[in-house]
């Protein structure tokens, strides 16, 4: 889709997202109908295209979220939460969610859009509890650590996991710096 001469002059021209000069169009941010430029944002072809398929999205390109997440326009704001809420499995991504700060009415425009994407796979602890990301989780068992010759002991606790998307049985966590992929059978909440 074209972009109209006043979406453009309030995007100067960029990417609202991530500044490109590069092949912009304008994304119209559901559910609204983009009738009007409030519904509407001028993005690059890189953005368009990570926004309409999940499976291109390059977490580094959306970095650019730091800058564009503090637009005074609700429907950056909107793309943004919610792009944060799909990496938000990354340090950087949940860190930025805490940091923001979205009126009420924007924040529920946001949230109607997301698609919680982990909630197919439910991640269980030893216990049968279930982990989300950013959870601290203790091993129940030494784990020799593949590749490495780091041995994980008993007991140890692993902060801010990450959920691994198409696996149940895997997270992700940092073990004495080196960050380690953890079978969930051998860890409680």
């Amino acid at each position: 889709m074209s972009i109209s001469r006043e979406l453009e002059k309030r995007s100067s021209s960029k990417c609202e997202l991530c500044s490109s000069e590069v092949k912009l169009s304008t994304y119209i941010v559901s559910p609204k109908l983009g009738d009007k430029i409030e519904d509407q944002v001028c993005v690059c072809s890189v953005c368009s295209d990570q926004l309409e398929n999940n499976d291109n999205i390059d977490p580094n390109h959306w970095r650019c979220i730091n800058d564009s997440m503090w637009s005074q326009e609700p429907a950056v704001q909107v793309v943004a939460y919610r792009m944060l809420h799909k990496l938000k499995s990354t340090d950087w991504a949940g860190d930025l969610i805490d940091m923001m700060y979205l009126e009420d009415n924007t924040k529920a425009w946001a949230e109607e859009g997301i698609v919680d994407e982990l909630e197919a796979v439910v991640h269980k602890d030893s216990n049968g509890i279930i982990l989300e990301a950013g959870d601290t989780v203790t091993l129940i068992k030494d784990l020799k650590v593949k590749g490495a010759s780091l041995v994980a002991k008993r007991g140890t606790a692993v902060r801010r996991i990450r959920l691994v998307r198409d696996n149940p049985n895997h997270i992700e966590g940092k073990v004495e710096g080196q960050t380690v992929v953890i079978l969930t059978q051998y860890v409680k909440k």
